[in-house]
């Protein structure tokens, strides 16, 4: 297998195209890039800003560029020497007519070739949540009519841009309404057609004659007859409901809670081979190396799954795996995967930079305002009941009446009650057992978390019988079933809580509020970072190194910067007391109280903190008002407290929003002074610790992932923000700068430190991945103030040092501290190291021996990264 050596993620649509990504590569070959990383490229619904709702697995997307677009960037990567990564989809499709398959389904129902496609309960019509309102009130409104859709030839129920595809044995109903011609001869054809004769039959039949002006002004009458198009309806294989229905009843599985992804059943071979040709052409055809795999913890049996693909893109290919990792979990190891994409490094980065007495300040000053919110182990339970109990109180309620049919004596109740308290105990997004017993990992998991649950429940009989179903000791399809379902469950239960509304509800450190982190776990300095590297290095030394990624919650440079929050904690809770009070005139008193509340509050100003630009134009402040309004609109839905995805409360929303945009605006001129004034050392501080987590992704054990855009500053907030296009070109003209490292401004030095990181490990790709991770002590008075390592495979080897925790310590105007500061500190050189060195950074000599003193290598530069000459 051919390694990358660093990864580009790329970001499909909105603008980015195959043809625009192939203007890229010059670019990315130079800064240092051996594989792009694109998102997915597969035919998407219409407009799709993201490309997850996947309507055709096998033709890659018009919108991008077509397979003709694709084949001229492949071309174009492999004359450069790079390669690409795909990222695929496997556990879910959209939910859409667009979908060809899906389209089937709902016309043929459960007779269609793809209905065993698509994870559908059959025990009832299917599902489709669509509706505004419930099913009687849209008739009613006569939001429903029947139509022709010319597009795929056949007759549909609209509901606005929505066209549902009619059983064809509808279609002698609707022909003895209408006496038309043409309505007749497609409803013969429809008797003794099906399949693609039956398309290509209603397609003769529409454009070789008849009047379709004629036909649809007939189905514009007929639709006026609320009972025929009751009737029809009730004829079709599936029924459309509210969509807030949807939590409590669907009768398939969806992609957490987006009722428009259906999920899909690849462990099934013949759907796998479906949902895989494509992709599987390409790698074989060398077109792609290297193969992400979205949401592995949605599929049925995730090792069975990956195994299937191995074997099916052989041993050559780059896989790794979109999975959440919880304190203490790895990844199993009988997955024949290189790791995880990365989720777990940022966790990593958060427990170094943080300072742990100032996180205790930061708590204490946010529990006295944040009242219940800022307890976070009862906000967990809260977001998880909430989850079990109402967003998806059907899945839930599903896998109870599953395990009552299998033990009819226990009650019914008892089980709901002890699979709900199982969910919301769960410390992990899953366990993977599919046949026979539990691998140790997931068996000590389930046992903890019933230990736990024991204590919320009267009698544990109900229990001890799930717990049988979830080790594997029950046979039979139900058993299975239960088992597969729970798992599939958790997952999304953890998710929707944990990331979608404790970390918008808990807000003491937006910093540690990351995909994958644990906000509660103080921080464990240097030991803790080496002690996790040395672990990286030996469980997956070539997963991905993440900082930033599509679905991060704000960009890598601003929770770089929020870190600092914790070093200067007094200065900011001081501050953020101010702040409140400046702003008082703009809070609305509504009839729970004042609007937004001290917790919502303290979340504003962390989050305005870490996206605000250092060269903030007063008189230029749409464009980041309106960001910033839109992401306040947002995380207060998430959070779900006073106001929600679902049930909306206008006047709330509308209160935070005019309290948010009165922080940006021009007006608020003592305001946006003294926030200015106060957010320069964090500014500062942030920047150094921005530059120090780039080396360390650089150098640690893993592969390097770069964001688009991120290898210059970055201080997006959560999508779609942080979706918007990079700026390339900018990018490129700054890589094209020499000069001393003093004269560039940050975000460009930022970037060279990435280019001469990544071009070393070109360089030397063994030494970083197969090389030893090696902490170095640190000696002297600022001793922690720096973390250092070293990377050794053989005779060669590299040297890295980072500072941290260095707010209020920077000379003016540069991101260093000067000699004075660093007095004694020096970092210990074992022997082997010895021999003459350079900084890479600055080109400066190092000279043998067994100490490197910090005033020497760090007091006039951010950063080292030293190899031998």
């Amino acid at each position: 297998m051919t390694l990358p050596t660093a990864t580009y993620r790329i970001q499909f649509r909105n603008g980015m195209t195959f043809d625009r990504a192939c203007g890229l590569i010059p670019y990315l070959k130079t800064l240092g890039i051996s594989h792009l990383y694109a998102s997915p490229i597969f035919t998407a619904v219409s407009g799709s800003t993201h490309g997850y709702d996947v309507t055709d697995a096998n033709e890659i997307d018009p919108a991008l560029g077509g397979r003709a677009g694709f084949e001229r960037l492949t071309e174009s990567l492999a004359a450069a020497g790079m390669g690409l990564i795909l990222d695929i989809v496997p556990n879910h499709m959209a939910a859409s007519p667009e979908n060809g398959w899906w389209r089937d389904v709902l016309a043929i129902g459960r007779q269609s070739a793809y209905a065993g496609h698509f994870d559908i309960d059959w025990s009832e019509p299917l599902t489709l949540p669509q509706l505004g309102q419930d099913f009687e009130a849209a008739l009613d409104a006569g939001e429903l009519r029947v139509v022709l859709d010319e597009t795929h030839g056949n007759f549909a129920l609209g509901y606005f841009e929505t066209l549902l595809p009619l059983n064809p044995s509808s279609y002698g109903a609707i022909a003895n309404r209408l006496d038309d011609p043409v309505a007749t001869r497609m409803a013969e054809a429809a008797a003794i057609s099906s399949g693609e004769d039956f398309a290509r039959a209603m397609r003769d039949i529409l454009f070789e004659g008849g009047d379709r002006a004629l036909l649809r002004q007939k189905l514009e009458d007929v639709s006026s007859d609320r009972d025929f198009v009751k009737s029809l309806h009730e004829a079709q294989h599936w029924r459309l409901t509210h969509w807030k229905e949807a939590a409590r009843h669907l009768s398939y599985r969806r992609f957490f809670e987006v009722t428009g992804l259906v999920g899909t059943r690849v462990e099934d071979p013949p759907v796998f081979e479906d949902m895989h040709r494509l992709t599987i052409e390409l790698v074989r055809h060398g077109k792609v190396q290297g193969l992400r795999i979205d949401h592995v913890d949605g599929l049925a049996e995730p090792k069975a799954y990956l195994d299937r693909l191995r074997e099916a893109v052989g041993p050559d290919t780059y896989m790794v795996v979109e999975k959440i990792l919880g304190p203490a979990e790895v990844l199993p190891e009988n997955w024949p995967v290189s790791g995880t994409t990365g989720y777990e490094f940022i966790a990593a980065l958060s427990e170094l930079f943080i300072d742990g007495g100032g996180l205790r300040r930061l708590d204490d000053a946010y529990r006295s305002l944040a009242g219940e919110t800022g307890n976070l182990e009862e906000g967990r339970r809260l977001a998880k009941r909430l989850m079990v109990e109402r967003n998806f109180a059907g899945e839930a309620g599903r896998l109870a009446a599953i395990a009552a049919g299998i033990f009819p004596d226990i009650n019914k109740d008892e089980i709901a009650a002890a699979i709900s308290e199982l969910l919301i105990a769960f410390p992990v997004y899953r366990t993977y057992g599919d046949g026979g017993p539990l691998a140790w990992q997931d068996s000590a998991v389930l046992a903890a978390t019933a230990s736990q649950v024991m204590a919320q429940l009267d009698d544990r009989r109900a229990l001890d019988h799930v717990l049988k179903l979830l080790e594997g000791k029950v046979d039979g399809d139900a058993a299975h079933e239960f088992r597969i379902r729970f798992q599939q469950l958790s997952g999304p239960v953890m998710a929707k809580a944990t990331e979608d509304t404790l970390f918008y509800r808990y807000n003491r450190l937006l910093a540690a509020n990351e995909v994958g982190g644990e906000p509660g776990k103080g921080p464990d300095g240097p030991e803790g970072f080496h002690r996790r590297m040395a672990e990286r290095a030996r469980l997956q030394p070539h997963g991905l190194s993440a900082s930033a990624t599509h679905d991060t919650k704000r960009g890598e440079d601003a929770r770089a910067r929020l870190y600092a929050l914790t070093e200067g904690a007094d200065v900011f809770v001081q501050a953020v007391a101010r702040w409140r009070e400046m702003n008082r005139p703009w809070l609305k008193d509504l009839p729970d109280g004042p609007a937004p509340e001290p917790n919502v509050e303290w979340m504003l100003y962390q989050a305005l903190a870490g996206a605000w630009p250092e060269d903030f134009d007063r008189g230029q402040t749409q464009e980041l008002r309106e960001r910033f309004t839109d992401y306040a609109v947002k995380a207060v839905r998430e959070a779900k407290l006073h106001t929600g995805w679902v049930d909306q409360d206008a006047a709330y929303e509308q209160a935070v929003t005019a309290y948010a945009a009165a922080l940006i605006s021009p007006e608020n001129d003592a305001f946006l002074e003294d926030f200015e004034r106060q957010l320069q050392p964090f500014i500062a501080a942030g920047y150094l610790n921005s530059l120090s987590q780039t080396l360390l992704k650089l150098t640690a054990p893993g592969i390097p992932d770069i964001y688009q855009g991120s290898e210059g500053f970055d201080f997006s907030l959560v999508d779609p923000d942080n979706r918007r296009p990079a700026d390339h070109e900018r990018l490129a003209a700054w890589l094209g700068q020499t000069g001393p490292i003093a004269k560039l401004q940050a975000a460009a030095l930022k970037q060279r430190i990435v280019a001469i990181g990544l071009q070393l490990r070109q360089r030397q790709p063994d030494l970083f991945a197969k090389g030893d991770y090696l902490p170095l002590k640190v000696t002297g008075s600022r001793r922690e103030h720096v973390l250092a390592f070293a990377r050794v495979h053989k005779d060669n080897f590299s040297i890295v040092a980072a500072p941290r925790l260095m707010f209020g310590w920077l000379d003016p105007g540069v991101l260093f501290a000067g000699p004075e500061f660093w007095e004694d500190t020096a970092i210990a050189v074992p022997s082997p190291l010895h021999g003459l060195k350079a900084d890479l950074v600055t080109g400066k000599t190092i000279e043998p021996g067994g100490s490197i003193t910090i005033a020497a290598l760090l007091g006039s530069q951010p950063v080292g990264l030293i190899s031998p000459i």
